[in-house]
């Protein structure tokens, strides 16, 4: 059993929790807790961690791998959560191109300089349940694969396909050449409830403080706009895109307006 936080393993893992450049260098990331632990694919699964107490709670849980057990005070150290459940595991990373998005009556999101992770982690949950088929971000946009984004994704991160853009000159021509129509959320946009989503469509979500670039905002086949009663300019990012994702299905299903 690990006792001490002066052990090598744990060492690695305080890095991978704190830093995007580690966890990219390593090609790994932080899972934790039991409903999260049950949604790592098998092939993914690199390494877990528990408490005795929690493995001898759980010994059902741990046919896929068996876990390196630590103290309390180890588990409480190397988990990102206040009061960790006992299980935390290291996940292999699974990379994407972004040609893999291109799929008939593609739905993508197109995510520029988001920093809120929960935001992200949001995001990505609402856009499975949404039928999202992909999510492009951009190099500035936090990272995916931070803890507080992983536990919000609820386990959408192991089925929600997505991408970084090296730039968005790339993005935009990916999605003309898919033929892939861009709206940009804009406070100057027509009502999002006007345009048609049925074919091909991605929506452009901008930084939680400034919104959209101009560049991106002016790339953009139209814009739309999410009306507003009272004094609110804007939305919170997930809470705008979750509206937009959400329309899209509608149409989808219903056939239209």
């Amino acid at each position: 059993m690990i006792t001490t936080s002066q052990n090598k393993q744990v060492k690695r893992i305080l890095k991978l929790k704190k830093s995007a450049r580690e966890r990219r260098k390593e090609q790994l990331f932080l899972v934790e807790g039991i409903r999260m632990f049950e949604e790592i694919p098998a092939d993914r699964l690199y390494k877990v961690y528990a408490t005795e107490e929690f493995q001898k709670a759980h010994q059902e849980m741990f046919s896929k791998m068996e876990p390196e057990l630590v103290s309390p005070q180890v588990m409480k150290e190397i988990s990102d959560t206040m009061t960790p459940q006992g299980v935390l595991a290291l996940v292999k990373m699974k990379e994407f191109q972004m040609e893999q998005l291109a799929e008939e009556n593609a739905l993508l999101l197109v995510l520029e300089n988001l920093q809120d992770p929960g935001n992200l982690g949001t995001i990505l949950r609402t856009g499975e349940g949404a039928g999202v088929t992909g999510i492009i971000m951009s190099r500035d946009t936090v990272d995916i694969y931070n803890p507080k984004v992983i536990r919000s994704t609820m386990g959408s991160i192991f089925r929600v396909p997505f991408v970084y853009a090296d730039n968005m000159e790339q993005v935009m021509e990916f999605l003309k050449k898919n033929q892939i129509t861009a709206y940009a959320a804009h406070l100057d946009g027509t009502n999002y409830t006007k345009e048609d989503y049925r074919k091909s469509s991605a929506f452009f979500i901008g930084n939680e403080g400034n919104g959209l670039s101009d560049g991106l905002t002016r790339a953009a086949d139209r814009k739309i706009k999410i009306p507003m009663s009272g004094n609110v300019e804007s939305l919170n990012a997930a809470m705008a895109a979750g509206l937009l994702m959400y329309e899209a299905r509608r149409q989808r299903e219903e056939g239209g307006d």
